[in-house]
């Protein structure tokens, strides 16, 4: 997998608050996407985050991983299922970016649940 380059004329949506081990969303350490028509660009402040990227919502191995550490980002295209991991001392935030012609209500999507 490669990370695609966040188009020029995109401009941030919305941004994430800081998160740690201790108030990280459940959301984002299980399979999960962002929406169509945004990307989620993933800045880690401390510590690593590590990101692991899958083929399709049922896929359980990872086609991706990407270990990001302090100073450092890394994006995640519209609709790539992916999920993170983080050191004990992480601490980052997540920036969504769109189209401004065309701004999303979802930044993102979490797994459906099994039947």
């Amino acid at each position: 997998m490669s990370h695609l380059r966040i188009p020029a004329n995109w401009t941030i949506q919305r941004s994430t608050p800081f998160f740690t081990k201790d108030n990280v969303p459940a959301s984002l350490l299980t399979h999960h996407n962002t929406a169509a028509g945004v990307f989620g660009q993933l800045c880690v402040m401390e510590g690593t985050v590590t990101y692991y990227g899958f083929a399709n919502e049922q896929a359980e191995e990872p086609e991706a991983k990407v270990v990001i550490n302090a100073g450092q980002f890394a994006t995640s295209p519209p609709q790539y299922w992916h999920r993170i991991e983080l050191s004990d001392d992480a601490q980052f935030n997540i920036n969504f970016w769109s189209d401004p012609e065309q701004k999303a209500s979802r930044m993102m999507n979490t797994r459906k649940a099994e039947e």
